[in-house]
């Protein structure tokens, strides 16, 4: 049988340059690569700053998750300073992060991932109409609403941070800020505007409180059969949609799911330090292992880097990130059987290559680990098991789940403000190593930094499109992406939109040109874009 080969670039519809490659023959894709073309080098950019530098820096590799870069900046100062942390900043540092992503869910899913619900491929759907009618880009009635309100959050963060992006107002010691009543009365606003015009009427058709009551895959069903209101909601309308076109059968992935945790408890890590991170944090880290239907503990220690497939000279072992030094190669060209990609192969010591996303932190906050403050929700990983496992659509579903325990979360927040107390304690610098880590909302993200000599002598930072987009590694592992992509059904070569389902589902930050070739005779059958 004729294997085609695909070249898609870029793929997602933000920002960076992603391309992927696909084999396929007798209609499923056999073979995948994901290829990152934009090199960034913030990690050369770092080196021989001073080390707040970093606060100014990072927030601008991302401009949605600013607030989650910021988060890991200062969080590897303190813990390489020594610092002490006030509790109304642990407050308000969450507080940033928590609006963001709030903010970042809506807008991935409608001008992201749900446009492709109304590609062609999906008519014969008793659901496209209704797709094509709210979800259409710019003119869908649930895309202009969500779009719009989805701004309201991140007022919020300029409240505290002064603007939105690219805020520093988080800094070692605490937070530049001491934000008034008003302020925090403005916030209660602001997120019940966000509550009452979309996340309760528009996504979920009821209250936050009827949706927290849903704990297993047999209580999503009844809710969703529950209420006209619940089966014709955005949430209710692409659920069906979604299994009734199948897209619960592909996009699987590496099988294998971790994540940082985040959100430090505002009363247990004043003193933060690298070893007391785990049992401090709110949502739990981990490793969920469906393999084995097991979940792990994890920190920091067990990350490894390798560049055997990256456009580096770094050579082929894997490297733990305080040991590695960023050093590109130029003049590269994309050999599929050497180095094709500025992403380096991120993987665990022992478990190897992880998925991380909102996927992996549903999974993980599933597991009966960690201490008994920190937050538990066992219904994604009961539909994983009773749905045979992972999918796009179980992907997708996971990312706006966990909107309302977050909105919940901010409201713990404006909750806890002591206003008269300390927002900030002044550190003392000194040399050492620090890491701070957190869960942007595409994943597991953290910055690793060491000072020397009062200035940055090594900067590191591993984002979840790291992660996910990462090459195969030294023993030509693929990546999460590139997995996922191997098995899927791709009907019409000229526009295979269920490899944009699948790159879309982990939401790479990372924007696709497609070229769509015949492996054979190298013949282009068709050049597109999607935006």
């Amino acid at each position: 049988m004729t294997v085609k080969t695909l070249e898609l670039s870029p793929v997602g519809r933000v920002e960076g340059d992603l391309d992927v490659r696909v084999d396929i023959e007798d209609g499923k894709v056999v073979n995948a690569w994901t290829k990152a073309e934009l090199f960034r080098g913030f990690e050369v950019i770092l080196r021989g700053k001073d080390p707040q530098a970093g606060l100014i820096v990072t927030p601008r590799i991302c401009g949605i998750c600013g607030a989650s870069h910021l988060t890991s900046a200062s969080w590897a100062l303190d813990t390489a300073w020594e610092t002490e942390v006030p509790r109304n900043a642990i407050l308000a540092r969450n507080l940033g992060q928590l609006v963001e992503t709030i903010q970042s869910h809506p807008r991935h899913f409608y001008a992201l991932y749900a446009i492709d619900l109304t590609n062609k491929k999906y008519k014969n759907s008793p659901f496209y109409e209704e797709a094509c009618k709210r979800f259409s880009a710019f003119t869908g009635t649930s895309y202009e609403l969500a779009i719009t309100v989805s701004a309201k959050p991140v007022e919020l963060y300029a409240l505290f941070g002064g603007q939105w992006p690219h805020s520093s107002y988080m800094v070692p010691g605490g937070v530049m800020c001491a934000p008034t009543l008003t302020d925090i009365t403005r916030g209660w606003g602001i997120m019940e505007y966000f509550r009452s015009n979309w996340l309760e009427p528009v996504w979920l058709g009821c209250s936050l409180e009827r949706y927290e009551k849903i704990k297993t895959y047999e209580d999503f069903l009844e809710w969703l059969d529950e209420s006209p209101n619940h089966a014709n909601s955005d949430l209710g309308l692409y659920w069906r949609m979604g299994i009734d076109i199948g897209l619960d059968k592909y996009g699987q992935g590496p099988g294998r799911y971790l994540t940082w945790g985040y959100l430090p408890h505002e009363d247990r890590y004043q003193k933060p330090t690298i070893e007391g991170r785990n049992t401090a944090v709110i949502m739990k880290a981990g490793v969920y292992d469906s393999f084995t239907d097991t979940h792990h503990m994890v920190d920091h220690t067990f990350t490894r880097e390798n560049t055997t497939h990256a456009w580096y000279e770094e050579g082929t072992s894997d490297v733990h990130p305080f040991y590695r030094q960023t050093r590109p190669k130029e003049k590269n060209t994309g050999d599929y059987e050497d180095k094709y990609s500025w992403a380096t192969a991120v993987s665990h010591k022992d478990l190897g290559r992880m998925e991380v996303g909102s996927l992996a932190r549903q999974l993980v906050a599933g597991g009966t680990q960690g201490e008994s403050f920190q937050h538990y929700d066992g219904l994604v990983l009961d539909m994983f098991k009773k749905m045979g496992g992972p999918s796009i659509h179980l992907r997708e579903f996971a990312r706006m789940h966990e909107s309302v325990k977050l909105y919940r979360e901010v409201e713990r927040c404006l909750r806890e403000f002591k206003l008269n107390d300390p927002w900030y304690i002044k550190p003392t610098s000194k040399d050492g190593r620090g890491w701070g880590g957190t869960e942007a909302s595409r994943g597991a993200l953290c910055h690793w930094v060491e000072v020397e000599g009062g200035k940055i002598k090594n900067y590191q930072v591993i984002a979840p499109t790291t992660w996910n987009v990462g090459p195969r590694d030294g023993k030509d592992v693929r990546g999460p992406i590139e997995e996922a992509l191997v098995g899927i059904p791709i009907d019409d070569p000229t526009d295979p939109v269920e490899v944009g389902h699948v790159a879309r589902s982990f939401d790479s930050c990372l924007v696709c040109t497609v070229h769509a070739h015949d492996a054979k005779t190298g013949k282009e059958l068709a050049r597109f874009i999607t935006t």
